[in-house]
């Protein structure tokens, strides 16, 4: 196994190929961008998908100020000739990152948008000591370096800086912006959301309608806000969208990129775990992979050739989402999560067109978020709706964890005095019963056969004074459950079995209450309880089957 060095972490381009690091080629991107025809570009994918990446290697590759060569050399953007000749490091480039403009209230947020803004205008010092700039927009521009700007003349920063690039190259600026909704997602969050649009609406839709200094400019964001919203008069708009063909491979690594990341590693046997867990995106026509999960599992494999796959995604985006929709009861979402968990597809309509604060008030918007950010993926039906599904083990991972967070919660509010009496009094119809209800009233994953309904037997007790051990030795075995109410001295034991068919469910019952016996599960360690009940329990599907075992206490 040779030693790559995967560029985790990395969103600057010239710092990942000064690092020598592995890079996947995506440098025809410019190509397409060049020669494709629009003054604004909005490219909106799920975090995570190399956005960053793309939008700084566009800019290494056309900001005058910069001596790129190099960096590009044996890519596929070199074979180009004519067009590095006519276009690497031969326009003003203004690049701006919006991620890091978030807070808790709007002053906060407004804190880090100045502060941005003044970095912004760090990096562009050069401009206050240009004889071709404007006195006035010379004085905005120191006081918005120093963070003193007026709010007026930092909602308009982005177009002075704009002209000032302009006046001082006499060419028009190329406008490179990323993750421009940020901060939309985190004031919708967190409540100030009418603020921020304010700002952003102005700061974005100056900067992009009838600019005279600008050339064009390429964004990113997560989600397409309505037009009327940011982009209002925006000339020769383009969305690029997840649905879309074109561009669909810059974004993600396809199939063939990840197989020969893996053969260059070393790394062939991994394809088809790699494949199960972090493959399945649908972008346009391609299947992608999302890099952040590939990388970080080849850095995982280089150090331990053994290493499992693991839940990159699970942190790097707001899952919240999943549960703020499972938690309303006004929607009828819970039987659509269960097809989804099952492997099936649901067909929904998708509206790629939207505002933050209204991103709750429907389902179909629900479906759309979840599609749009990546818990999702999917292809176009005959009625123009969308073939839904879950697209791999780790976004599968992120529902189900969410699903048993509800689930406990919904448990803890629940009266389950009914549910104890009966099992304590030996009433194994009732228990069942009881169970059936609320295996109905839940969302539930079948796949895991009896370990899904060993967790939901399970988080019945837990939580209400009782121990809950699961799988602990016991005589010759290890018992699914055993329920300990030392206060009274009283213990339950369950045997769990996963059914073929509800006509197989009471002899799954019988052999579960054999399996109590003949390993002999009730032995010495349990001496001093008082009462010590014995069940088999067999599931199929949300029905639900208990027998008690005759009396050992």
């Amino acid at each position: 196994m040779i030693r790559m060095i995967p560029p985790i972490g990395i969103e600057s381009f010239r710092e990942l190929r000064e690092k020598n690091c592995y890079y996947i080629d995506k440098t025809r991107f410019i190509e397409d961008i060049i020669y494709d025809s629009f003054k604004v570009l909005l490219f909106t994918r799920p975090r995570r998908f190399g956005k960053t990446l793309t939008m700084s290697m566009l800019a290494d590759f056309l900001d005058m100020r910069m001596d790129s060569k190099k960096l590009f050399e044996g890519l596929q953007i070199s074979n180009n000739c004519s067009l590095c000749e006519q276009w690497m490091n031969q326009c003003p480039v203004l690049f701006i990152t919006l991620k890091n403009v978030n807070g808790l209230d709007f002053d906060n947020a407004y804190g880090a948008f100045r502060m941005m803004v003044s970095d912004l205008c760090v990096s562009h010092s050069y401009l206050t000591k240009s004889s071709m700039v404007d006195e006035n927009d010379r004085e905005i521009f120191k006081r918005l370096k120093r963070c003193e700007g007026t709010k007026t003349e930092v909602k308009e920063s982005l177009y002075i800086i704009m002209r000032m690039m302009k006046m001082h190259y006499e060419r028009p600026v190329v406008l490179i912006m990323d993750e421009y909704d940020v901060p939309l997602a985190s004031a919708n969050e967190y409540g100030y959301y009418l603020e921020m649009l304010d700002l952003i609406r102005t700061f974005v839709g100056k900067a992009l309608k009838t600019n005279e200094f600008l050339n064009f400019a390429v964004i990113t964001g997560c989600l397409r806000i309505s037009k009327e919203s940011v982009f209002t008069g925006t000339n020769n708009f383009i969305s690029n969208s997840v649905s879309q063909t074109e561009y669909s491979e810059y974004f993600g690594f396809t199939e063939k990129e990840v197989w020969k990341l893996l053969q260059d590693a070393h790394m062939e046997e991994h394809e088809e775990s790699i494949r199960k867990w972090y493959n399945g995106y649908q972008f346009g026509k391609n299947r992608v992979y999302c890099p952040w999960d590939v990388l970080n599992h080849i850095r995982a494999l280089q150090n331990d050739s053994s290493a499992k796959p693991e839940n990159y995604w699970r942190n790097t985006s707001h899952n919240g989402i999943i549960r703020s929709f499972i938690d309303r009861t006004d929607l009828a979402v819970h039987d659509k999560f269960e097809q989804l968990l099952s492997g099936e597809s649901i067909q929904e309509q998708i509206l790629e067109d939207m505002t933050y604060d209204t991103l709750h008030s429907s389902e179909a918007n629900f479906w759309s978020i979840l599609y749009l950010t990546g818990y999702l993926t999917g292809t176009k039906s005959e009625t123009g709706k969308t073939y839904l599904k879950i697209p791999n083990e780790e976004i599968k991972m992120i529902f189900m964890d969410t699903i048993a967070s509800w689930f406990a919660d919904e448990i803890g509010r629940m009266d389950r005095r009914q549910l104890f009496e009966a099992f304590w009094s030996g009433n194994d119809k009732v228990a069942a019963d009881l169970v059936t209800d609320i295996l109905f009233e839940t969302i539930s994953y079948f796949d895991y056969r009896e370990d899904y309904y060993h967790a939901f037997l399970g988080g019945l007790f837990t939580g209400a004074g009782y121990t809950v051990e699961s799988n602990h030795e016991y005589g010759l075995g290890r018992p699914d459950l055993v329920i300990r109410d030392k206060k009274n001295r009283r213990i339950i034991m369950i045997e769990i079995k996963h059914s073929k068919s509800e006509a197989q469910m009471p002899y799954d019952c019988n052999m579960a209450i054999q399996q109590i016996s003949t390993r002999q599960y009730v032995d010495q360690s349990l001496h001093g309880y008082q009462l010590i009940l014995c069940y088999g329990v067999a599931f199929f599907k949300k029905e639900c089957m208990i027998k008690k075992m005759d009396d050992v206490i």
